[in-house]
């Protein structure tokens, strides 16, 4: 599923207020934080991730992963931090426009 212009700038409006729910250290991204950030995503559907100043792995490399594992996309990144987003599969809140 890919983004449109319009459904990221609304997605980016709901992700500002929103706190890192995790941070990605320098022990990278391992199994157990993909199935806690899979877990997030099904609940919230939109979700930030901030990724440490000592962490092995660029935001880049970690939305590719994100991309690949776990079919989220990312609709926004700040400096260290990375705004995601999954349509829930049972219960979505998010309509996008």
């Amino acid at each position: 599923m890919s983004l449109t212009t319009k459904q990221r700038q609304y997605l980016k409006g709901l992700g500002h207020a929103l706190n890192p729910i995790q941070q990605i250290g320098k022990e990278g991204l391992n199994e157990r934080q993909l199935a806690s950030i899979s877990k997030a995503l099904e609940d919230h559907e939109l979700i930030k991730i901030n990724i440490l100043e000592n962490a092995d792995i660029t935001k880049n490399d970690f939305s590719k992963m994100i991309l690949e594992s776990l079919s989220a996309e990312t609709v926004q990144t700040i400096g260290r931090k990375v705004l995601l987003y999954k349509k829930s599969k049972e219960k979505s809140k998010i309509v996008l426009p």
